[in-house]
């Protein structure tokens, strides 16, 4: 059985149907009441990862562990060795943990240091690990859905500014291929998309998608982080937002990790959003993060 933390997000719902379509046992774990949907065979578990009692239980009987952490869990909560420690005393024997790239391009950043922390669990302890560090989510643009479905303009800061943003579907392709197969273990993948694209750029791909002009406005950073840090911490919104504004090289680089893993290219925006369009027409409002 493979558990999977985060099961209502956009990489979690793909995952949890990606190993269910390969036969595999899946326990959908959210902090939240059952998703609204889940595959024929899905089990659902109410858990909460900053509890590692909890997290324990809900996770008994699997033996992968898909672990992303969001909100709150960014920068506070429970020792990560504990909450491994608990997990593997279930029977856990992998983990695939959903870090961030900018874990490694922003080490000093009081954002990441929970998530390299975590890291630096999983490569201390005696479980098979892989970590992946995607760039920013394709995804991220639902923040456009109601500003679209009401004919005003869609807000970005950096309106100019290119990067190689990652389909949350990739990402979610890699996790099973890494929690289902051997060959993985201590393992880090970069995860991006094929190209450096800009906000503007994304807001003309997902006009052409939904077959109409949509208005566009550059906001400035102070804006911006007003809107950020309801949904997420500030010093996450702080890093997010330097990302954004002043990437250095590496954080301007696609990778080949995806490709390498799946034997595929990455999906691009444009692809994306023409495959997520009907939900900026509906009144579905997916979540903002992985």
């Amino acid at each position: 059985m493979i558990a999977v933390t985060g099961a209502t997000g956009n990489i979690g719902s793909t995952l949890v149907r990606t190993l269910a379509d390969a036969g595999e046992q899946v326990v959908a774990l959210s902090r939240g009441e059952r998703p609204v949907t889940l595959p024929e065979g899905v089990v659902h578990r109410r858990t909460d990862i900053g509890d590692p009692d909890a997290l324990a239980a809900a996770v008994a009987g699997a033996r992968a562990l898909f672990l992303l952490i969001t909100g709150p869990q960014l920068t506070e909560g429970p020792a990560p060795s504990e909450l491994l420690e608990a997990v593997a005393a279930q029977g856990v024997r992998r983990v695939v943990f959903v870090s961030s790239q900018g874990a490694v391009t922003r080490p000093g950043s009081a954002g990441y240091a929970r998530t390299l922390d975590i890291e630096k669990a999983l490569a201390a302890s005696d479980l098979e690990w892989t970590v992946l560090r995607p760039s920013g989510f394709a995804s991220n643009t639902y923040a456009w859905i109601e500003p679209i479905r009401g004919d005003h303009p869609v807000t970005a800061p950096f309106a100019d500014v290119p990067l190689p943003t990652v389909d949350p579907a990739d990402i979610a392709a890699v996790a099973a291929v890494a929690l289902r197969e051997d060959g993985h273990h201590a393992q880090t993948y970069t995860l991006t998309g094929p190209e450096l694209i800009t906000p503007r750029t994304q807001v003309r791909h997902l006009a052409e998608a939904l077959g109409h002009p949509i208005p566009f406005r550059e906001v400035s950073r102070e804006e911006a982080y007003i809107n950020m840090i309801r949904f997420m911490p500030a010093p996450v919104a702080d890093h997010t937002l330097d990302i954004l504004g002043s990437p250095v090289p590496a954080e301007q680089q696609i990778t080949p990790d995806i490709e390498a893993v799946l034997g595929r290219p990455p999906r691009s925006y444009r692809e994306w959003a023409e495959r997520n369009a009907t939900a900026f027409r509906t009144p579905i409002t997916p979540a903002l993060q992985a």
